[in-house]
């Protein structure tokens, strides 16, 4: 695991914290996106996300450079999981640091807005109204066969 992954197993949040550490920083930042259990009155089983991985990674290398031009970061690390993501595991991780908190915390929200309207991964959310995509403008399909009840109403993570 490095600066950016996609990932097909487990993320190792503590790795991408310890990798962004850095004694010029006084403010480290860890975001994690997990699943949740329901969405609205939905209840979701589980998660499975694809991505088109060369660019997902090329655009994730682009935003944490971007990150650590705008924010002055000492460090950043990103990583995505992909593949089918349990209720209470994490999809999406942000580990940024810089010299000072506003900095930090304001480097790991800019990367999670960018990260879902940028990066190439999709969400694919399994659940009691069925399986169905949903996309970064929050607008739920069916999945080919599957007419759900309801729709996500969130971004993918």
């Amino acid at each position: 695991m490095g600066d950016v992954t996609l990932s097909h197993g487990p993320l190792d949040t503590g790795f991408l914290l310890a990798a962004v550490a850095s004694e010029a920083a006084g403010a480290n930042v860890l975001f994690t996106g997990t699943t949740r259990r329901t969405t609205g009155d939905q209840t979701t089983e589980w998660l499975d996300y694809e991505a088109y991985e060369p660019l997902a990674t090329t655009e994730l290398n682009a935003l944490r450079r971007a990150a650590i031009a705008q924010f002055g970061l000492t460090g950043c690390a990103l990583a995505h999981r992909l593949g089918r993501v349990a209720v209470g595991e994490t999809s999406v991780a942000v580990a940024v640091s810089a010299a000072h908190r506003r900095e930090a915390f304001a480097a790991a929200s800019w990367l999670m807005d960018e990260l879902k309207r940028r990066v190439p991964v999709w969400k694919h959310e399994v659940g009691s109204a069925g399986a169905f995509w949903v996309h970064p403008a929050g607008e739920a399909s069916p999945a080919p066969g599957d007419q759900p009840q309801g729709g996500g109403d969130e971004p993918a993570q």
